[in-house]
């Protein structure tokens, strides 16, 4: 009942906002990737310090039943509207780029486990109507897109994406990472983030209630104290970035450990960041199941996967990939004392993960912002003919 209603509040907004006259200069970014990584945040950022003839309203977060008739007349202005999630336009004149937020692991759409057929054909049917052009990196991710969205070839630009111009452009350095974050100096540092998916997906409260007792790693043998004098003797630095609702769960953020410090929106929107104008400055990254880690071999830097949950992530969902320790180019670490051997080891996937960059990043460019830009100006002048 809920999602009807959002749906028929959507109509009604899209019928209003369709008697707004489109401006050829204005463009709306719908952001619902808050600042992790969002291609609609940083995209908007080069918009307005390398076009300000151009009226850029982002429209956050995305989707939400709280804007006012102001901004869905913003909407029904632009003649660009660019998507992190769902592909949406107010009415046919309008051009939607789709920008997503990831190249997908999981399954998603029509291909995963936890979905409903009906849910899933009503989503494709939105992709197949609201999509003009779809950013891409690869065939591979092309591929990837299609399996879960249905989308057809031709609608594919590979122009990269805008947060790959973030993650090589980091403005948050490793100096004041270590100051903002640790109170600490160290020119030996070493600082490894730790971004996994989230985790409420997995539909099990006992992973819940780890992460609200402070296990943030859910790991079997999770001792913070001592996983904090490893990274100490290592001058390896943690910065541990959480769903939001998982770090609602902890409660207290304030890391009482030398070498552990949790990062959360808060930090970033202090410093007009997103996540991935810092993510450039780190040394080595965990996740688990997160498409971070494709972005991130674009660092060519370690990376170690957690997987004590692997199974139950694969029945509950699923993954596109497989088998998991054949697609990952990393350690694959399923407990505390795993993980801190994995910390220390020396890097031996560097072959691996130029094997998987080359497969799902084929583009490259001194500014995925500006090939978007001038696709998005090639297609309005088409619409124009």
């Amino acid at each position: 009942m809920k999602n009807f209603l959002f749906r028929l509040y959507l109509r009604l907004m899209k019928l209003g906002a369709s008697l707004t006259k489109i401006n050829q200069k204005h463009l709306v970014i719908l952001n619902g990737a808050g600042r992790s990584g969002s291609n609609g945040y940083l995209f908007a950022k080069y918009m307005r310090a390398n076009h300000p003839e151009y009226d850029v309203t982002v429209v956050e977060p995305w989707p939400s039943s709280h804007l006012s008739f102001k901004t869905w007349r913003k909407i029904g202005r632009a003649k660009f509207v660019l998507t992190t999630h769902s592909p949406f336009k107010v009415h046919a004149k309008q051009v939607n780029i789709q920008f997503w937020h990831g190249i997908p692991l999981k399954r998603m759409g029509i291909m995963a486990n936890n979905t409903t057929s009906r849910a899933d054909w009503r989503n494709a049917k939105l992709w197949q109507k609201n999509t003009d052009l779809v950013c891409s990196s690869s065939d591979l991710y092309e591929t990837l897109m299609s399996a879960c969205t249905a989308v057809e070839a031709a609608k594919y630009h590979k122009v990269g994406f805008p947060r790959l111009d973030a993650l090589s452009r980091p403005v948050i350095s490793k100096d004041q990472l270590l100051q903002d974050l640790f109170k600490q100096r160290d020119e030996q540092a070493q600082i490894v983030i730790y971004m996994p998916t989230f985790r409420y997906e997995l539909a099990d409260q006992e992973v819940m209630a780890q992460i609200s007792a402070g296990n943030f790693l859910t790991l079997p043998d999770f001792a913070a104290a001592r996983l904090n004098e490893s990274l100490r003797i290592n001058h390896q630095y943690l910065i541990v970035k959480l769903h939001p609702y998982e770090l609602s769960l902890i409660g207290d953020l304030n890391s009482h450990f030398s070498n552990i410090s949790f990062l959360n929106n808060d930090y970033l929107t202090e410093h007009d960041a997103d996540l991935y104008e810092l993510l450039g400055s780190t040394d080595s990254l965990i996740t688990d199941f997160s498409s971070v880690y494709f972005d991130y071999l674009n660092l060519d830097k370690p990376i170690i996967f957690v997987t004590n949950y692997l199974k139950q992530y694969e029945q509950e969902r699923g993954l596109l990939l497989g088998p998991y320790d054949r697609v990952v180019p990393g350690s694959c670490v399923k407990t505390q004392a795993e993980l801190v051997h994995a910390l220390a080891a020396p890097d031996k996937y560097q072959t691996q993960r130029k094997y998987w960059l080359d497969l799902t990043n084929q583009v490259h460019s001194d500014s995925y912002c500006a090939d978007i830009f001038n696709l998005m100006i090639q297609k309005g002048e088409e619409d124009k003919l």
